[in-house]
Order: C-alpha cells, then sequence, then structure tokens
C-alpha cells in the first residue's frame, strides 16, 4: 500500500460528505484525517517498549501518519506510537470473546486476544487489534475487527492493510461519498452488467460482489439475478430483503417491469415456501413496514391470481413463446424442456439496465425444480440481451 494518496483520498472525501460542524477543527482546515508521520525514532522505541518488530504495512503506516481519525463508521480514534499497548493489559475483558478451541491458541493457552496490540483508542463498543502469533511469509500479522453489537465472532483479515480497506469500504457502504472511488464504483457495476450479459458470470459476480463493499445498491440487484442460478438461496433471499428497502425503491425499482413481472412472482414463491405462523416471509415483513409504494404492485399481483390468472410473462415476445411452448411439450422430459428454454436464451432482451438475467423462469414450478447447478451454469454462460 503507498499510504499517502490513499489515505488524502479518504480524507477528502470524508470531509466532502461531512458537515463542517461534524469535523475536527484541524481535520477541516487540512483536509486530513491523519497526523503527521511518526519520526523513526518513535516508531523504533515503540518497538523496544513492546518487545516486537511491527508488520511492515503498520510500519509504514505509522511513518505515515502517527494515528488515525475516523476509520470507517465506528471507530474514531486510532492509537498511535505513544499509546499502542497489549489488549490484555488495557481491556482485557476483550478476551470473553474468544472460543475456547480457536485454532491458533498455543499450548500455553495464549489466544489472539491475550497477544493481540490493539491499534484502536475510540470506538462505538469496538477493538481492533494485530495479532502477532498468527504471522504471513511477508510478515504481515492478521488483524482482527471486533463490535460487541454486532453478536458475531471477530472478523479475520490478511493483514492491517485489509482491515483499513475493509474500513474504507465500510465508509463508502454508508455514505456514498462522491468522487474517484464512486465514480470507478459506478463503472465496474456496469462493466459487471456487460459481462453478465456477454455470459462471463463469475468474472461479473465477483465485480458485484466487491461493489457491493462499497454500497451499490445497482450491484445487489445485478448480483441476485445471478445467484438465482447458482444454487445459492440463502444470500439469494437475504439479498432480496435487501432490496426491499434501499433507495432503488425511491429511484422507481416497485414501479417498473422488472419489479412486477420478474421479482415479485418469485416474492410470492417465496412466501408460500416460507411464510408460518410466527415466521414472516420477506413479502410480508415489507408490507408490515412503512412501504405504501409496495403496495399497489402486490395488489395488483393478487388480484390477477384471484381471477385464476397465474401465467407468467417470460419477457419480449421472442423469447416467451418458445418458452411457453417448451413447457407444454417437454413438461414430462426436464432434459429437453431446459435444452429449448436454453435455445430460446439468445432471443432473450432485458426489461430494463438492471435486468441481466431471466429469473421469471424460476416463479414456474416446473422450471424451479429441475433446475440444477450445471443448467444454471449453462445459462448465464449464455450470450444474451443481444451480446
Amino acid at each position: 500500500m503507498d499510504w499517502e494518496p490513499w489515505l488524502r483520498r479518504w480524507s477528502e472525501e470524508w470531509v466532502r460528505s461531512s458537515e463542517p460542524d461534524e469535523l475536527d477543527p484541524d481535520v477541516l482546515c487540512d483536509r486530513w484525517l491523519g497526523f503527521a508521520p511518526a519520526a523513526p525514532e518513535a516508531v523504533a522505541a515503540a518497538e523496544a517498549r513492546l518487545g516486537v518488530v511491527l508488520p511492515p504495512s503498520y510500519r509504514e503506516f505509522l511513518l505515515t501518519t502517527d494515528g488515525w481519525r475516523d476509520a470507517g463508521m465506528f471507530v474514531w480514534r486510532m492509537r498511535d506510537t505513544g499509546n499502542l499497548a497489549w489488549l490484555r493489559d488495557v481491556e482485557p475483558y476483550w478476551e470473553e470473546w474468544e472460543d475456547l478451541g480457536y485454532e491458533n491458541a498455543t499450548p500455553s493457552g495464549e489466544n489472539r486476544f491475550t497477544r493481540g496490540l490493539m491499534i484502536s483508542l475510540e470506538t462505538d463498543a469496538g477493538v481492533l487489534f494485530l495479532d502477532p502469533g498468527d504471522v504471513d511469509d511477508q510478515g504481515e500479522w492478521a488483524a482482527y475487527s471486533l463490535f460487541s453489537w454486532h453478536a458475531a465472532p471477530p472478523v479475520r483479515f490478511q493483514s492491517f492493510t485489509a482491515l483499513m480497506e475493509s474500513l474504507y469500504a465500510e465508509f463508502h457502504q454508508m455514505r456514498r461519498p462522491e468522487g474517484e472511488t464512486r465514480d470507478a464504483t459506478d463503472a465496474s457495476v456496469e462493466q459487471a452488467r456487460i459481462d453478465a450479459l456477454a455470459g462471463a458470470a463469475d468474472d461479473a459476480g465477483a465485480r458485484l460482489a466487491q461493489a457491493e463493499e462499497f454500497g451499490s445498491e445497482l450491484a445487489t440487484l445485478l448480483r441476485v439475478q445471478l445467484l438465482f442460478f447458482q444454487d445459492r438461496s440463502y444470500e439469494t433471499e437475504m439479498l432480496l430483503g435487501r432490496l426491499l428497502y434501499s433507495s432503488l425503491v425511491a429511484e422507481g425499482l416497485f414501479e417498473g417491469s422488472l419489479f412486477a413481472e420478474e421479482i415479485l412472482p418469485l416474492l410470492f414463491v417465496q412466501h408460500a415456501r416460507n411464510a408460518s405462523v410466527g415466521h414472516n416471509s420477506l413479502l410480508q415483513s415489507a408490507l408490515t413496514s412503512d412501504r405504501p409504494d409496495l403496495l399497489l404492485p402486490v395488489a395488483r399481483h393478487q388480484a390477477r391470481l384471484r381471477r385464476g390468472d397465474h401465467r407468467l410473462n417470460y419477457g419480449n415476445p421472442e423469447f416467451d413463446a418458445p418458452v411457453r411452448e417448451a413447457l407444454e411439450q417437454h413438461a414430462a422430459d426436464p432434459d429437453a424442456l431446459w435444452e429449448a428454454v436454453l435455445d430460446a436464451l439468445p432471443h432473450w432482451r432485458p426489461r430494463s439496465a438492471a435486468h441481466i438475467a431471466p429469473i421469471v423462469l424460476l416463479a414456474e414450478p416446473l422450471l424451479a425444480r429441475t433446475l440444477t447447478p450445471e443448467r444454471g451454469h449453462r445459462l448465464l454462460a449464455t450470450p444474451r440481451g443481444d451480446r
């Protein structure tokens, strides 16, 4: 990591996304979340006091800025060379979070908490620390983030650099500040959309997952369409639930045919499968929240079902017609059915710029039951949408 330019960009984006009265006067004046660089002598003195040589990425960080403000949204201040300390000496109660069977514990009973170097100073009920007992080939120590309100185990990162990159992504996820990083994320999402339509689903999925970490809700909408065909039902439902509360809703997601003809039928399928006494489906949870704009498309869909109209619209006529024909002719032969659907796929066209796969197919029970990982892979690997 070349720390200086990256931290300068982080600082500039933080200042731009904050109200002036939220900022430390020095940050507002200098547009810098850091401090003066630590002198090499100060780093050496900290190492001598602690009895260790600090890992390379953290050492270079201190030589760039001796401490840091606002590392993500929940770490308000990081330690500097003068107050670095062992976790066991300053906040030993964190060891209660250690799993007794943790694989990196030593025969003497040491673990990541008892040997951890605390690098956070002021946080929202959390801690950042480095583990000198978990070192890679480059001399980097594993880094950990733990917040008590997560009610989850500590999150491990390969290095201090990886931890800082995650905290930076968290900031972007929650604030989506304007600037070079958001522009690059949006460009990556667009490239992923093109790749997905061209049949490069794995590359597209990786790009979209990274863009999600930086707060792109469009990336979530695109990636969930890939997951439907990748046998990842739990993650698919998690992302669907997230979409029902996203800002995409305010931008008209509920009003378009992508929602009405593709996503909503699948939400009704999920409702029929998962709703029970004491357990709401995704659709029920959304309807009981403040989502008046969801009521109209749901009411329209329910009215169709009450009239006995269970027909699905598979998309543009050039794709819709052969799918219907395949369902009529090959209902008893899943192999022939899917071959016919896949043969028609090059004629499929997206309903909107945010549509990359015909997920409505899986609202048809026969197609959903007979989907296999191999069939899903072939569908996603088929160029479509005029690609």
